[in-house]
């Protein structure tokens, strides 16, 4: 895209400049572009005619009538898309329209980044695919998410729950003869489109200096079993060493959360003048000298009698008591806490790393909180530019301002469903 083409974005920030064609949906894709538009690209989210992204139908909702489970009013949008939208314009597209094809093709050669989360091969089969982006802009970076990867066709959907299964994650948590764990958070989701965004800024860093686009293809499975493979399992169990083990990790005594008279604490003291410290907090400055604990090794091969010694002393005490005592001698400390307490954290909300939802009509709700993006950059502003739009809000706008389209040219497009 020549330089007098792009689109002011968002000023001095670091992607000003930057457009992307949003083909995504749901929740994976629609985070990487999310971030993107964070960090200041301008994003075309395309979405279907027939309802949009399918995030537009996620309970609950919020308008006129504050939180509902069901729409109450014509001001309702789905707490989904107004996250997941934010900073970004909507027009509306058929794909599965023979006439989508041209106006697609348009479209890339007004950008700079595609990105897609359908099942692999999909966006082949409905004429947006890499292929097609690449014959129309060379310079294009072109990015699917996928469950198993592009080049994998298994059959089977990829949902959140499907890949922690296959990942291993679920079954790295909890006791040995717990069921597995599903992790609460989305994590599959969450973390293909981190490792999406850092390959599309790699794409991105590279046309620069070759003026050549790229293919960027993340697998959610590959990101998430990444992630258990920072952990070495094999060895572990080589060693007869347990592969769950519930709230507490031996192999680092003390190491894990601990039981109070109110709730939970996590304290991290694996290193020896932690351990003293911890001791002495505690009133057993003596126990420096048990030979359960006076080594690394020691305490490794006597955690659950380590443990017992702490819950001794925690659980006859308050969480905020115990907090306060092991940060006064300098143990690494913390209180376990629900979600909702830890996204009014105030120095994550100071940081602007978790949000206010901003409606459209409404404006910011101070008392729901959402995702940021947790990057602060000393120059650039990483911020939304725009609220969640209305479903093909922007239609007009790009086909006639960016694209060139008549009013008679849009008006077809609408009358024969291809808008």
């Amino acid at each position: 895209m020549q330089p007098e083409q792009r689109s002011a974005g968002q000023g001095d920030a670091a992607l000003a400049g930057v457009r992307v064609i949003d083909l995504t949906r749901a929740l994976a894709g629609p985070l990487c572009t999310l971030i993107l538009a964070g960090l200041g690209a301008e994003v075309i989210k395309v979405e279907d005619p027939a309802g949009g992204d399918l995030a537009r139908g996620n309970s609950p909702y919020l308008g006129a009538n504050g939180l509902t489970i069901a729409r109450s009013g014509p001001q309702d949008m789905s707490l989904a898309i107004l996250n997941r939208a934010r900073g970004k314009l909507s027009m509306t597209l058929n794909l599965k329209h023979q006439g989508a094809r041209e106006v697609f093709c348009d479209l890339v050669r007004h950008a700079d980044v595609v990105v897609e989360n359908f099942s692999s091969g999909t966006a082949d089969r409905l004429g947006v695919g890499h292929a097609v982006a690449r014959r129309v802009n060379p310079a294009i970076v072109y990015c699917s998410i996928s469950g198993f990867g592009a080049d994998q066709n298994t059959g089977v959907r990829a949902m959140d729950t499907i890949i922690q299964a296959l990942s291993g994650v679920m079954m790295a948590s909890g006791n040995p003869d717990d069921p597995p764990v599903r992790i609460g958070v989305p994590i599959a989701d969450a973390l293909a489109p981190v490792w999406a965004t850092v390959g599309i800024l790699a794409a991105l860093a590279r046309r620069e200096r070759t003026g050549e686009g790229e293919y960027v293809d993340v697998s959610m499975l590959g990101a998430v079993t990444s992630l258990v493979a920072t952990e070495d399992w094999q060895a572990m169990a080589e060693l007869g060493q347990s592969l769950r083990t519930g709230a507490t990790l031996p192999r680092l005594a003390p190491f894990g959360l601990y039981r109070c008279a109110d709730g939970w604490v996590a304290i991290v003291a694996p290193q020896d003048r932690l351990v003293a410290s911890l001791f002495g907090a505690m009133g057993r400055p003596e126990l420096v000298r048990d030979r359960r604990f006076a080594t690394r090794d020691a305490r490794v091969s006597h955690d659950a009698e380590l443990t017992s010694e702490i819950e001794r002393w925690s659980r006859a005490r308050d969480t905020k008591q115990v907090v306060a005592t092991l940060t006064a001698a300098g143990v690494p400390v913390a209180p376990v806490r629900t979600p909702i307490e830890a996204v009014q954290d105030a120095r994550v909300v100071e940081r602007g790393e978790t949000l206010p939802v901003n409606h459209p009509a409404l404006g910011p709700q101070a008392h729901l909180r959402t995702v940021g993006v947790p990057v602060r950059l000393e120059r650039s502003p990483v911020r939304f530019a725009r609220p969640a739009p209305r479903l093909g809000e922007h239609t007009a706008h790009i086909l006639r301002d960016l694209l060139g389209y008549s009013e008679q040219r849009i008006a077809r497009l609408q009358a024969e469903g291809v808008i």
